[in-house]
């Protein structure tokens, strides 16, 4: 009796080591500091070998400003121009209806460096990785909040893909406050993001955007739900059209007449 129960309790154990979760919400506050501590907290990471001393890193570090506060830095080390993989605990098959959020920011002393979320359905294969949108040019040591919606997937895992802009060693993105949760106002502006505040709709024949804004958009960006751009260009009297596109889920980046980039998503039906 006592030895099934003993069994009972790690079969328990292992399946609540490996649940996948809806949502999460971590600062990295609580995770162990240093260079090899990875994987922990269900986070891990996928870094290319060695090519020069010292090799690259995911490094838990301690802010030297805010007390208590900790964030992931992904440093290639000597390596030049091969990606890196900061990769999220395992999630429910994503329908569409969330969207991540995270600061991010190139370290002082680095060259500029991009960084690209996209879903794998491995944790330890990037074949399987999947880019949503495009990857973000990191040029500032000052944190910017990036959101990118999530489409509709049987893969289950967020991936942070990280690399050097110029081929150059030593390059270092910070990564920290990573949200991932449903998706609020999905056709609205971020406030956050613009001072302009950009609406658009669906118009009743599925044929068209129709958009609000005190002035027009600079250029507007649609990807389908595999990450494929499908149209492009600018509003022709506030219109934007939609009419060649497939029924299904689609994402859009709006450059606004001040040059804020705003990201959405609308379904044509």
């Amino acid at each position: 009796m006592k030895l099934r129960l003993l069994i009972g309790t790690l079969m328990l154990s292992a399946i609540t080591a490996n649940a996948q979760v809806a949502t999460f919400n971590e600062n990295f506050n609580n995770f162990t500091s240093g260079n090899a501590t990875f994987p922990q907290s269900n986070w891990s990471s996928l870094l290319p070998t060695a090519t020069g001393n010292p090799g690259p890193m995911m490094i838990v570090f301690d802010d030297t400003v805010t007390t208590g506060n900790k964030y992931i830095q992904s440093y290639s080390g000597a390596n030049m121009n091969t990606p890196q993989y900061l990769i999220s605990p395992q999630i429910v098959a994503p329908t569409g209806n969330k969207s991540v959020s995270f600061k991010a920011r190139r370290n002082a002393a680095s060259a500029p460096v991009t960084i690209q979320v996209g879903l794998a359905s491995s944790p330890t294969d990037m074949t399987t990785f999947v880019g949503l949108g495009i990857a973000t040019m990191l040029t500032s040591d000052t944190f910017q909040t990036i959101t990118v919606s999530i489409p509709s997937s049987s893969s289950s895992y967020i991936v942070f893909k990280t690399v050097n802009a110029v081929p150059a060693p030593h390059t270092a993105v910070d990564i920290d406050d990573v949200r991932y949760d449903v998706t609020a106002n999905l056709a609205v502006t971020d406030a956050s993001k613009s001072k302009e505040e950009v609406k658009f709709a669906v118009n009743s024949e599925n044929t068209t955007l129709q958009f609000v804004a005190k002035k027009d958009p600079k250029n507007i960006e649609i990807y389908s739900a595999g990450a494929q751009k499908v149209a492009a260009g600018k509003l022709s009297g506030r219109s934007f059209d939609i009419s060649a596109l497939q029924t299904g889920v689609y994402y859009i980046i709006v450059e606004t007449a001040e040059g804020s980039v705003v990201k959405s998503k609308f379904i044509k039906k």
